[in-house]
């Protein structure tokens, strides 16, 4: 199994797939980066050289991927609350922060609905 930025990558799909398991890499990502090193997208991650894993490894390691990516967002969402932004506000209140709907709308962030009580039919 490679191992990849600290994750382990999935062995038995394509490598374009499979690298968009670390936390910061998606689809369009991971086909730039198979691109720039001349890798076929359609290659599973088993039949990789050893070399092709080296020089992917070297690639990721200039992005931010993973641990650091999680910590520089978690810091721009404190950032947000502690300078009383907009945005902020919304995170504190976890509502949703870029404009949506929450009259019917936004049970994912608000979760489940709260029971009034008080209000029981007899």
């Amino acid at each position: 199994m490679a191992r990849i930025a600290g994750i382990d990558i999935p062995r038995n799909k394509r490598v374009v797939i499979s690298l968009t398991y670390i936390y910061g890499i998606g689809r369009v990502t991971s086909e730039k980066i198979l691109t720039d090193l001349g890798i076929d997208h359609n290659t599973k991650v088993v039949d990789l050289t050893e070399d092709q894993v080296n020089s992917i490894r070297e690639v990721i390691d200039s992005i931010p991927v993973e641990g650091d990516l999680r910590r520089e967002t978690t810091l721009n969402i404190k950032r947000l609350m502690e300078i009383g932004s907009r945005r902020g506000i919304r995170h504190r209140r976890k509502l949703p922060v870029r404009g949506q709907n929450t009259k019917n709308n936004a049970r994912t962030r608000k979760g489940p609905k709260k029971l009034v009580t008080g209000k029981a039919k007899k």
